[in-house]
């Protein structure tokens, strides 16, 4: 099976909701398997423009990538960081060059 993949490009207003964000958000990341990849590290934009931070999120397959965005626990940390970050969310599908 194919991991799966959260992209995202976060503009964060208020970092002291944020970490409350992350610290819900802990949970179902957990339940599902999530590694982070990238965590809003430094970047420099060659094409387009971005949100300021970039984070991506490896899950042990797509399912559980969809899975834990719908998850009641990640909608309720979610809750927590609508008012105060805005930005793109892409949940993708792996590459396997085996097939």
């Amino acid at each position: 099976m194919r991991k799966g993949y959260w992209v995202a490009h976060v503009n964060v207003q208020d970092q002291e909701i944020f970490a409350k964000y992350k610290e819900a958000a802990a949970r179902p990341f957990a339940r599902y398997g999530a590694r982070f990849l990238v965590r809003a590290g430094q970047s420099d934009v060659r094409e387009g423009e971005l949100h300021p931070h970039t984070v991506v999120i490896e899950f042990p397959t797509f399912a559980d990538a969809l899975a834990c965005y719908d998850d009641p626990d990640h909608l309720a940390a979610k809750a927590i960081r609508d008012p105060i970050a805005d930005g793109d969310v892409v949940i993708v599908e792996g590459y396997d060059d085996a097939g």
